[in-house]
């Protein structure tokens, strides 16, 4: 069954309409090219006017799309000879982190990856995509692998959050991240990393180190799930669309804030309205970065990633005498 959001329902209610026209023309033999071909540019009219210009809470929920492509769906159509690699060598194989080498247009890189099931089956198998400590130290193992044989590594973020569950806790979930955080920014091999879907507090930043970070058009990336938010703040998670607003979390919200370099546009109505067209252009994206990225200076990439950490949050407080000298200005 296929998911219908509440904002989609006209467009679907029309493309009826369309469907209803052209079955009464065929029966009927009766020509209603006109208004079908009026209909349909009407259509597209709906889906430009609407999917342009989302709400922060309706990208929330195209990101939780049940049929959103996840790192598998890619996997195929972004790399050449994708070879998987599991277990952390110390606890066990986490599901919910995907790791391996590939080739990338020609290059071998190393992907490390979080996945979230399609349905409820996969989703136990995967834990929703929540990692525990060991997903954290098998990406930690793969991208010192990476440093080690000077691979570029990419990495794609596609999470709820990290495990918060005691089993998680008595295994060092916060030490597993930290120590993600640590490595990744000092490494002297190029990292891409790309929200696909959910990008959800440390869980998502322990991949999220990025000499480039990117985001898909329709995914976010956030301190604090919406839901959350409005529970502390508001006592009331039901206001989990006032806290989506709030927290600026979309693409165009943190390229503006500086926290993410590019958005990758998606088709109309999401990425999995076409898997291939999106997948098509994260490629075009990733290569431009990584062809530019290949060219610095390993120490260059190093530092440049490790302010780009630090900078996140960064702001200049201005005294009350300095503003009103601004003002008279």
């Amino acid at each position: 069954m296929v998911q219908l959001f509440d904002f989609e329902k006209p467009i679907v209610e029309l493309v009826q309409k369309i469907a209803e026209l052209q079955k009464f023309s065929a029966e009927k033999e009766i020509d209603l090219f006109q208004e079908i071909a009026t209909l349909e540019k009407k259509v597209l009219l709906l889906k430009q006017e609407i999917y342009g210009n989302l709400e922060p809470w309706q990208k929330v929920q195209i990101a939780r799309h049940p049929e959103r492509p996840n790192f598998y769906d890619y996997a195929s159509l972004l790399f050449e000879d994708f070879i998987e690699l599991k277990g952390d060598r110390l606890f066990a194989d986490d599901r919910s982190i995907v790791g391996g080498i590939a080739l990338f247009h020609g290059t071998a890189v190393t992907v490390v990856a979080q996945v979230k099931g399609k349905d409820t089956k996969e989703n136990i198998k995967r834990n929703f995509g929540m990692p525990h400590p060991e997903g954290y130290h098998k990406a930690l193992r793969l991208m010192d692998q990476a440093e080690k044989f000077g691979r570029p590594i990419l990495t794609f973020i596609d999470t709820p959050g990290a495990a918060c569950d005691l089993a998680a806790e008595e295994r060092g979930q916060g030490e597993a991240i930290a120590r993600c955080l640590q490595a990744m920014s000092g490494y002297h091999v190029p990292v891409i990393s790309t929200v696909i879907g959910e990008g959800g507090s440390g869980g998502a930043l322990a991949l999220g180190v990025g000499n480039v970070v990117l985001m898909l058009e329709n995914s976010f990336y956030s301190v604090i799930a919406p839901e959350s938010c409005a529970s502390i703040l508001w006592k009331d998670p039901a206001k989990a669309k006032e806290a989506a607003a709030a927290l600026q979390f979309t693409a165009p919200d943190l390229q503006r804030l500086g926290v993410v370099d590019e958005m990758v546009h998606e088709p109309l109505g999401g990425a999995h309205k076409d898997l291939n067209q999106t997948a098509e252009k994260l490629s075009q994206v990733i290569s431009k970065h990584l062809v530019s990225l290949r060219s610095e200076n390993p120490e260059a990439l190093r530092e440049n990633r490790y302010q780009k950490l630090r900078a996140i949050g960064v702001y200049q407080e201005i005294s009350q005498k300095s503003l009103g000298i601004l003002e008279k200005a």
